[in-house]
This record gives structure tokens, sequence and C-alpha cells, in this order.
């Protein structure tokens, strides 16, 4: 069995005159955090409805857990998750009936089991039964991402899980992407947070343009940059440091 988890070569969409993405390679193994960097319009949204069968591209080829999200796309969502940038919670219901919901959907055993223990884990069980459109921003965005959790799926995108959640809310997403990825799921996550990425991923992509422009691991990354002197103390780049180089260097060539 490949440890491959996810592969795109040469990916391209465009909608209408406007080409998103113009060949995109990546290669995500078994049980990793891929974190996909890039501006906004950069096309992240895009590789990831593609990979999640949302979306069909125009060219090139994807894979994912083995098979082709275009003409399988079944068998793709019996093996994935995904988390979208806003919540896709029902508000009429109660956070635990929407766990519920989507566990029994998922065929999962013992559903009200399972809606109890990741009400826990999200910090939301005081809240378990009221209507979830009284929750805040935060608490939806916590229980939409407790519902990706359903099943134990091998693959979950997660395209900026952490927007519209306080610092504690972040470090409990963290922490469970974390215990996620080291039993063996393997995540693909979007973010605006390079902090974010600098805490989870083992594998950084930088999309921009339509194409991966750079990629690695973050000291892979930091070698691309010479460290900076700071009073006599080598102060190593962070990761936001590296990606505006990256892509400004980038465009730079783009303009000669």
């Amino acid at each position: 069995m490949t440890d491959i988890a996810i592969q795109t070569k040469d990916l391209t969409k465009s909608f209408k005159d406007t080409k998103v993405l113009k060949g995109v390679d990546l290669q995500v193994r078994r049980g990793q955090i891929f974190a996909l960097l890039g501006s906004n319009g950069a096309g992240k949204t895009t590789a990831v409805n593609i990979l999640s069968t949302l979306l069909t591209p125009d060219g090139g080829s994807a894979n994912v857990c083995g098979f082709d999200p275009q003409s399988e796309p079944e068998r793709v969502r019996e093996k994935i998750s995904l988390t979208g940038q806003f919540a896709a919670v029902d508000g009429i219901l109660t956070g635990r009936e929407n766990l519920v919901l989507v566990a029994r959907l998922r065929a999962v055993a013992n559903p009200a089991q399972v809606a109890q223990s990741l009400l826990a884990q999200f910090g939301l069980t005081d809240a378990a039964d009221k209507r979830v459109d009284t929750y805040s921003g935060g608490m939806a965005r916590r229980l939409d991402i407790a519902m990706s959790l359903v099943g134990t799926p091998a693959v979950i995108f997660l395209d900026e899980p952490t927007t519209g959640l306080d610092p504690e809310g972040r470090l409990e997403v963290w922490k469970t992407i974390k215990k996620l990825a080291g039993a063996g799921t393997t995540i693909l996550l979007t973010t605006q947070y390079l902090d974010e990425a600098e805490q989870l991923a083992d594998q950084i992509g930088i999309l921009h343009d339509g194409t991966i422009i750079a990629g690695g691991t973050l000291d892979e990354l930091k070698a691309l940059l010479p460290p900076a002197k700071v009073e006599y103390i080598e102060k190593q780049p962070t990761l936001e440091e590296i990606f505006l180089s990256i892509v400004s260097k980038k465009e730079e060539q783009v303009d000669r």
C-alpha cells in the first residue's frame, strides 16, 4: 500500500477567463499535516474543493486515498471529511442533534456516545442541548470542526479551520489536529495564520499565482533565507518573513 494519501499533478482550473490553478503539483503522505499557504485568491480553496469532489478540474490529475475525485467521487467521500471556511451547521438543531445527525449519516455506531464525546472534547457540553443559532461564532465553529471528526475519516480537509475562534479555541483545535495526525489521520489545511502552520505543519506548500512556488519542512523553508543578526544573536526567520520574501521574489521575476 502506498503511503501517499493526497497527490496532484499539473492540476488546472479556470473560472471564465480567470486561471486560478495553473499546474499545481503536491504530495501529502499518510499521517502528515500539510499546510497550504497563499494570499487571498491564490487558489487554496479551489484546490481543496477539487480534492474533496466539489469541483471538477480543467486538467491534470488528482488522487485521494488511491481514488480519483473526478471519476470515483463516492469512494473519495467515504474516506474524507471537509470543514469549509464558514460553519456548516444547522441552526435549528441543537449541538447534540447536529452531531448525532452526522453520525447517523455516516453510519457510525453509538451516535449519542460519539456526540457526547465530541461535545466534551470541544468544550460544548453546557451548550449541547441549546439551538445552534444561539451559539457565538466561535462556538459554532468548534461544533463545525467536531462534526468533521465524526467517523474518524482517513483524510480531513480543513479550510482555514480556526477563523473566528478565540485563542483558547484555537489551541484546542491545534491540540485535536495534532492528536488526529498522531493516530494516522492525514490533514490538509489552508490557513491565513502563519503561526498556525509553524505550530502544526510537517510540510508546507506556498501557492502563488496558480502554482506551488516553494515547499518543504519549516526548517527547509527557513534555509531559503539567511538568518538575521540581532545584537550578536542569530535570529531565525519567521514563516511570515519566509512567505513574504518568496512571494515578493516571484513577483519580481514576473515583472522583469
